[in-house]
């Protein structure tokens, strides 16, 4: 599991960890929406540099296929409740991709811990969700600002994030009997 370690892939998904906080101390202790909005957008932007590195320089471990979505979670969760805290994203918005999220996230961890469920790449469309609503947010957040085009970011982020909540919901259903087929698989390997 810990073979691999130290490779440039997992260091930038530590690096874009350890922005978690400095987006929280911006967004709250110095109330500058703009600068956490454009810090949200990177953070989201660099999700694709650490696997296409990790492929690119031949450098794949067990631990960052688990390090990665992880870290990828996790600062999805905590961005969003973030926005809601700073009252930047409708709610109802918010609830539905936190729910699809915590919801997936305890299928994934339950069948791989409880049923030793091999792990499975995330499809196509998951990416897709992910990379509209990772682009959303920071729309939200920067349409709150105060800047003069802050319309058009707001209006960017319905644009992407009525797409990217429903292909996101839907993938959360499709991941269903995929957990289902692994599960079944690992019991009867077992």
């Amino acid at each position: 599991m810990f073979d691999g370690l130290w490779t440039i892939p997992n260091a930038i998904t530590l690096l874009r960890l350890l922005c978690l906080p400095l987006f929280l101390w911006v967004l709250f202790g110095r109330e500058n929406r703009h600068v956490a909005a454009w810090l949200l957008g990177a953070i989201g932007a660099t999700d694709w540099v650490d696997g296409f590195l990790a492929r690119r320089l031949n450098q794949t471990s067990e631990f960052g296929k688990v390090f990665d979505p992880t870290v990828d979670r996790l600062l999805f969760v905590v961005s969003i409740v973030a926005l809601i805290i700073d009252g930047t994203v409708p709610l109802w918005f918010s609830v539905i991709v936190l729910a699809r999220e915590v919801l997936v996230g305890l299928m994934m961890l339950i069948g791989t811990i409880v049923f030793s469920m091999q792990r499975f790449d995330v499809t196509w469309w998951g990416k897709t969700a992910a990379f509209l609503l990772m682009f959303t947010f920071p729309g939200f957040l920067m349409g709150e600002s105060g800047m003069p085009i802050a319309g058009a970011f707001a209006l960017a982020a319905w644009i992407l994030g009525i797409p990217g909540i429903v292909l996101s919901l839907y993938t959360g259903v499709a991941y269903v009997p995929l957990v289902r087929q692994a599960v079944a698989q690992s019991r009867s390997s077992s």
